[in-house]
């Protein structure tokens, strides 16, 4: 390793808007430049929103274009990356970028790191895994999952041998919004004075689930004359959900925002964040909620069991369980002091667990940096 800057090169899909993005954002912005040098490659070519900001910020894309099948070009890519840049430690987000990050780093000396971000539902066994796993790992110095969920599917699905595999949470940079620009935000969408406002920000996915929430708000309506649902974000299922919406009659109640870049306004516009998903590895989004003081309600899935405690944060409901979801929804309107109660935990629990601190002195220590200052 360089004595002076450790080079990483951080090998994804692509760097436009999800989690594994927001993840790299965090730990390129937060290392400083004369300690760190980041590169990535972006095996999809596109770089994206967040990837100009990171390339605003210092860090060197290099836009590659996977071909079909096994890509033995994208492979001797990598490699000459590596090899040019003088590169430290590889660090491959997600199985495929695994899979050929891994291949490009043989024979070159650096060092490798894993993360898993998230897996696919339903999760499925892949015969493929069984032979080729292993050995990927046997070859790997680190591999990381998000969550113990995560850590257990790695192990059960892909034949990760589960003592490889270390839980490293995401973490993020706590969000600071004041209680004027949160009003302006109800304001400008026209949201009623008063109103009792719960919502989401995230890709508008089947695998998201948004159609249990807005089947849950309706019934929360019932209880609630002054509710609204906000919903952040864009994606495939926005038109469909659109016109849910309708078919249900809580159009005017529900804000369909589209993507916004920069969502801490909107979060802190909610009373409560929602999360119906039928899978998740560690939600982004779920975190700054969390930054913000709010109370939740999600689905018991994944990775959100280790990160909302049942019953002190938040409210865990069944999946794709529509009545439970509503009647959370419901006890936290009945009960202010609880939700309040609720907020303030979800705090503590954040700064406790889920600060980027945490996360960068975790990732600090599997690329070899002793020093807590290389990343201050």
């Amino acid at each position: 390793m360089s004595a002076s800057r450790c080079r990483i090169l951080h090998i994804t899909f692509n760097m436009g808007i999800g989690g594994t993005e927001q993840v790299i954002r965090q730990l390129v912005l937060k290392s400083p430049r004369e300690r760190f040098e980041n590169h990535i490659v972006c095996i999809d070519s596109k770089i994206g929103e967040i990837g100009q900001q990171v390339s605003a910020a210092g860090a060197v894309i290099h836009p590659l274009q996977r071909q079909s099948g096994l890509d033995l070009n994208l492979i001797r890519s990598i490699g000459r990356i590596i090899k040019q840049n003088k590169i430290d430690v590889v660090h491959c987000h997600q199985y495929t970028p695994w899979f050929y990050g891994l291949l490009g780093a043989l024979g070159t000396g650096v060092r490798v790191v894993f993360t898993e971000h998230g897996r696919f539902h339903p999760d499925r066994y892949r015969y493929k895994a069984a032979l080729v796993n292993p050995l990927l790992a046997l070859l790997t110095d680190n591999v990381v999952a998000i969550s113990s969920a995560t850590r257990e599917a790695l192990a059960r699905y892909e034949f990760v041998p589960k003592s490889k595999i270390q839980v490293i949470y995401n973490g993020i940079q706590p969000l600071s919004v004041s209680s004027d620009e949160a009003l302006a935000v109800r304001q400008e969408l026209g949201i009623l004075h008063g109103a009792f406002v719960v919502g989401t920000v995230a890709r508008l996915d089947p695998i998201k689930n948004q159609k249990m929430m807005l089947r849950a708000f309706r019934v929360f309506r019932q209880q609630c004359e002054d509710a609204w649902l906000l919903i952040v974000g864009d994606g495939p299922d926005r038109g469909a959900l659109e016109e849910y919406a309708e078919e249900l009659g809580i159009k005017d109640r529900t804000c369909f925002t589209g993507f916004i870049s920069e969502p801490a306004c909107y979060l802190a516009a909610m009373d409560v964040f929602l999360l119906s998903s039928h899978s998740e590895g560690t939600s982004m989004t779920l975190l700054e909620s969390m930054s913000l003081g709010l109370p939740a309600v999600a689905t018991r899935v994944g990775g959100n069991q280790e990160i909302i405690e049942d019953g002190v944060t938040g409210f865990l409901t069944a999946p794709d369980n529509t009545e439970e979801f509503a009647d959370a929804i419901t006890a936290l309107y009945k009960d202010k002091d609880r939700s309040h109660l609720f907020g303030n935990a979800a705090l503590k629990r954040f700064n406790e667990r889920f600060h980027v601190e945490t996360m960068l002195d975790s990732y600090v220590a599997l690329y070899g940096q002793t020093s807590k200052k290389a990343m201050n």
